[in-house]
């Protein structure tokens, strides 16, 4: 089964930091592009970050540029998000998702997601 999991979501004070991994079940991440994505309650989904097959290359959202970081161990099959200086409105449902390229707007593996909760 192809498969996408994500892990590390929790409750955190304001301030407080994270990391969400996302890892691949019945595939090889090394050959796409994983983009994080957030939902929070009442929003509609926006994109986070993405980082490229390589690693070479990623990107962020104006609101978490500086303070959240992905990367990726393609030994591990695994993709993180580090998210520091957490603030209230962090709070929603993380999502992984696997593309061919970030700038492909096709993803085609989501996780189910997991829950961040920034609040004191």
């Amino acid at each position: 089964q192809l498969q996408l999991v994500e892990s590390g979501g929790g409750l955190v004070q304001p301030g407080g930091s994270l990391r969400l991994s996302c890892a691949a079940s019945g595939f090889t991440l090394n050959y796409y592009a994983i983009g994080w994505f957030r939902q929070a309650p009442g929003k509609e989904r926006e994109g986070v970050s993405c980082i490229s097959r390589s690693g070479g290359t990623t990107n962020y959202t104006d609101s978490v540029k500086g303070r959240f970081t992905v990367s990726r161990d393609n030994v591990q099959n695994t993709v993180y998000l580090q998210m520091n200086s957490l603030k209230p409105e962090d709070t929603a449902v993380y999502y992984c998702a696997a593309s061919f390229s970030c700038s492909d707007s096709v993803y085609k593996y989501w996780g189910q997601g997991t829950q961040v909760t920034v609040s004191s």
